[in-house]
């Protein structure tokens, strides 16, 4: 299978097993483009019932693009509740206010935890391809590096 056929696969696999198609319309946008800082992403309309599921091929976790699809029609399935976090966020604080900008950083890593986590254990159960993208990962900083230059607080 090539790469494009296999994408395709996984891509019709995915949606079925998560139950998103036939309710949703869910087009998938293949990419090349290295200067592009996502492998992923998905825009999506509630009213209609559409997304665009974007993939760059030539992205950091493109050694499992299966991952990737998983990841973000996750993001789709996570959706309504994603706003409605969003949205309560919003009305609670002043969208300047060091809360709002606390709360939705909070927020925003634990959905993007919350997804991935919720991925992984599809991918394990279910995916053909069972290793974990590491790319994000690879730029973060040792536990080393993290503590280097502390004072000792003795």
């Amino acid at each position: 299978m090539k790469d494009k056929e296999k994408i395709l696969f996984f891509f019709e696999k995915w949606c079925k097993k998560l139950r998103i198609t036939p309710c949703w319309t869910v087009q998938l946008e293949l990419i090349e483009d290295s200067e592009y800082r996502k492998t992923g992403d998905i825009k999506i309309d509630c009213t209609d019932k559409k997304a665009i599921l974007i993939l760059n091929t030539s992205g950091a976790n493109s050694d499992n693009l299966e991952a990737v699809l998983v990841h973000e029609l996750m993001h789709l399935k996570m959706y309504p509740l994603d706003q409605t976090t969003e949205n309560l966020i919003q009305s609670a604080f002043d969208e300047n206010s060091p809360a709002y900008k606390f709360a939705y950083a909070e927020f925003m890593e634990t959905l993007e935890q919350t997804v991935d986590e919720l991925a992984k254990c599809y991918l394990l159960e279910f995916g053909e391809t069972k290793n974990i993208p590491f790319g994000r990962c690879r730029n973060q900083k040792t536990f080393t590096e993290l503590y280097d230059g502390l004072k000792n607080l003795e």
